[in-house]
């Protein structure tokens, strides 16, 4: 079990010009996300798939121009055959009551009080897939800087460090082999992890147990782009529902 001092957590900061786009960003997130549960909810019967929560900066739910028409990439698709997926914007307190599993894939940085409400979350039992990728290459239209392009690295705030974990950089770009959820799966630029948690022998997968919690943090998020790599990517999605199914509801 993790340390349960939460002072590294909460470090106020002035409210600069890249952390309002960030929370500008995180609010169109939100708000498009609410866009989509609705129009799930007028067309969709009810189900009594568990709830998953889903708080992404990659174009899972809608392409780029945050259009629905699209019906949501296959990864999204996977994800809808196990679960009633809830797209979010933030992971504060409010929000994580909706629900004990949340896949954070490739996320914002979340503000110093979300950050202390995800790991209290966590610590009474929530369960988290975050995917932290330190070189993220999903290709985007958006330009350098604009607040709706994902993030070129998983900008760890202090939660990891927190865990006891720490993100490195890839030493070497380009596909790479790995295993998650015991399928053999194609990365992209993957990170490794290192700490307290056991971790997987080549880095990519570190699994802790946080006070009643568990937080499965995966060096990479590029494995979810299945129709851009070059390579097979046929087993993709069963290790990210595995890895899911692993956490529990």
């Amino acid at each position: 079990m993790m340390g349960s001092d939460r002072s590294s957590l909460v470090k106020p900061m002035p409210l600069s010009m890249a952390r309002a786009g960030a929370i500008l960003g995180a609010g169109l997130i939100a708000a498009a996300g609410l866009a989509y549960v609705a129009e799930r909810e007028q067309t969709a019967a009810p189900s009594a798939k568990p709830t998953l929560m889903l708080l992404t900066t990659l174009p899972l739910v809608f392409g780029e121009q945050f259009g629905l028409e699209g019906g949501g990439s296959p990864a999204l698709k996977a994800l809808e055959t196990r679960y009633t997926v809830n797209p979010v914007g933030v992971a504060d307190s409010a929000t994580l009551k909706q629900g004990k599993l949340l896949l954070m894939a490739h996320p914002l940085a979340q503000p110093a009080e979300a950050l202390v409400d995800l790991d209290r979350w966590v610590r009474k039992g929530g369960r988290l897939l975050l995917l932290a990728d330190p070189l993220l290459e999903w290709p985007s239209e958006r330009p350098l800087g604009d607040t709706l392009r994902p993030p070129p690295a998983f900008a760890d705030t202090g939660l990891l460090r927190h865990w006891g974990l720490r993100l490195d950089s890839p030493d070497e770009r380009g596909p790479m082999s790995r295993r998650l959820g015991g399928y053999e799966v194609l990365t992209n630029s993957p990170g490794a992890l290192a700490g307290r948690c056991p971790v997987s022998r080549d880095g990519l997968v570190a699994r802790c147990r946080i006070g009643k919690g568990e937080a499965t943090i995966v060096a990479d998020a590029d494995f979810l782009n299945v129709e851009d790599l070059d390579g097979p990517t046929d087993k993709h999605l069963d290790a990210l529902l595995a890895e899911l199914s692993a956490l529990g509801t």
